[in-house]
């Protein structure tokens, strides 16, 4: 009787202790669930850890960087974990600089107190606070981690909000500059944003190559204005600010229908003739050992991400045309050499002669197209060429050098092996693949079929979709092997081939002799 007398209490007591240690590790569980997995540091419904205080009052007019400006905060928010944070210099130093921007942006007009605002990526919200400080109340930012209660959880390339939903859209840090999908930030910004809606993006000061670029992410609105700042820490010391204006309903419908051009030449601005300006000069007289001529003038070539900022491009594409092997130039120049500002690029060989498909099927960051660049789709005579004028670069590729030209006419005209391969319509599937916003370097090596090609690229306006185009042009050239003799497998001069290239820099097209 005893011993069960004496059992219940401790029975009773280990209950106790177990439910305890269970709502301990509820809570526990459920602090790592919010921290850990969905990156929120504070308030979820009803649960919250080192929220910001709400009778934090931070006075912006008047107050500097030093210790009394520390001292005004330390005196209305006690008792957080994060008041460290929040009365630090940094923290001060950009809310007086956002704060600063945004009541510029109200004197202008474009912002107002009554404005539904969202800050894009801002981790700590200094932004959001300022927005608030000043009397933009309904303003909120986004961070991949959410900063209860100034920061919700999101990304800028996915904004968690329906479309059309804030009256002004903020994006500072340079941020967009830095996002590796830079077309979906630029998307899902005029996305939710009204119509008739600003946006106010920050960037590093950049040039006017770079400017436009940056323009054509957001085809969707108009600039109204553009002024260079000074930043407030070393990491972004100079700031480009864009403010643009999205479309009204009626005015995007008419800047789609005047943009769909349906194909035809195209305007090229000014800014792209400035950059041909800049470029190396063409070879005016023909040279003699042109084998030797065009091989040192590649050391002269000034690369166009030597000259300007590339980063706005949505895309960055590479295309090979008359690819050859890997080796010939995608793996020997293209991969090594030419300068990409880290960008990776999607890489594209068109190639018909089928010697060279096997490799590529082992090259998982190539696309490669068995066919022949062509002015329309069509089966076509492929004739590989055993030029005396290439048999040492023939004997080292191990294949001499493919031409084309369209099946119905005379094989007799062919003089090596001839095969049937399929063409197809070049200037109708780069525009198909690319758009003005992508970033497209070609090569061009089709041994003479470039007097069919590049005319089909002016006319249809496709030529304006490659910004930089290496071009190597085929004529009646004096031979290695034999001193005194031209090549007889092409019919064009070198002045016809000086032609092509000083029309293309005349079009706006910075293209290179290869």
């Amino acid at each position: 009787m005893m011993e069960t007398s004496m059992g219940k209490p401790s029975f009773l007591r280990n209950i106790m202790v177990r439910v305890l240690l269970f709502g301990v590790l509820i809570i526990v569980v459920r602090f790592a669930y919010v921290v850990t997995i969905t990156g929120e540091s504070c308030n979820r419904g009803d649960f919250c850890f080192f929220s910001l205080p709400e009778n934090l009052n931070f006075v912006i007019s008047g107050a500097g960087s030093g210790a009394s400006a520390i001292d005004a905060i330390r005196s209305t928010s006690v008792g957080s974990p994060s008041d460290d944070l929040y009365t630090s210099r940094d923290w001060i130093k950009a809310v007086q600089f956002y704060s600063s921007i945004f009541q510029d942006l109200i004197a202008d007009g474009y912002l107002s107190p009554e404005s539904k605002t969202l800050c894009v990526e801002t981790a700590l919200g200094q932004e959001v606070f300022s927005l608030r400080e000043i009397g933009v109340k309904d303003s909120v930012g986004i961070s991949k981690k959410a900063f209860r209660p100034l920061v919700v959880r999101g990304e800028g390339h996915a904004v968690p909000f329906e479309d059309k939903t804030f009256d002004f859209v903020f994006s500072g840090g340079g941020r967009l500059g830095k996002s590796l999908k830079q077309l979906e930030f630029a998307d899902e910004i005029t996305r939710t944003l009204k119509p008739e809606g600003y946006a106010v993006v920050h960037v590093g000061a950049t040039d006017t190559y770079s400017f436009n670029s940056f323009l054509d992410l957001f085809n969707s609105c108009k600039l109204v204005k553009m002024r260079d700042i000074d930043g407030f820490d070393t990491s972004m010391p100079h700031i480009r600010e864009f403010v643009i204006q999205k479309y009204s309903e009626i005015e995007a419908g008419d800047h789609h229908r005047n943009g769909d051009s349906g194909g035809g030449k195209c305007w090229i601005p000014g800014y792209k003739r400035d950059l041909i300006r800049d470029a190396e000069p063409l070879i005016k007289e023909e040279p003699l050992k042109p084998w030797i001529t065009l091989k040192r003038n590649i050391k002269n070539i000034k690369y166009l991400p030597s000259m300007v900022d590339i980063r706005f491009k949505s895309r960055y594409v590479y295309v090979d045309v008359g690819a050859r092997s890997y080796g010939s130039s995608i793996g020997s120049w293209f991969k090594k050499e030419y300068p990409k500002q880290n960008r990776t690029f999607d890489v594209f060989a068109i190639e018909a002669d089928k010697a060279f498909h096997q490799e590529y099927k082992v090259k998982k960051k190539v696309q490669l197209l068995p066919y022949a660049a062509w002015v329309r789709n069509e089966t076509l005579s492929f004739e590989i060429n055993h030029d005396p004028g290439k048999e040492a670069e023939a004997k080292a590729m191990g294949r001499g050098m493919g031409r084309i030209q369209p099946a119905k006419r005379s094989s007799s005209s062919l003089a090596g092996e001839v095969n049937l391969i399929q063409g197809f319509d070049f200037a109708a599937w780069l525009k198909q693949s690319v758009r003005e916003r992508d970033f497209v370097v070609m090569k061009m090596d089709v041994e003479g079929t470039e007097f069919d090609l590049i005319p089909r690229l002016i006319k249809t306006g496709a030529i304006c979709l490659i910004d930089e185009l290496f071009l190597e042009c085929h004529y009646n050239r004096w031979q290695r092997c034999c001193p005194g003799q031209r090549s007889q497998k092409y019919n064009k001069t070198y002045n016809q081939c000086l032609e092509l290239f000083t029309s293309l820099r005349q079009s706006g097209v910075l293209v290179h002799q290869w």
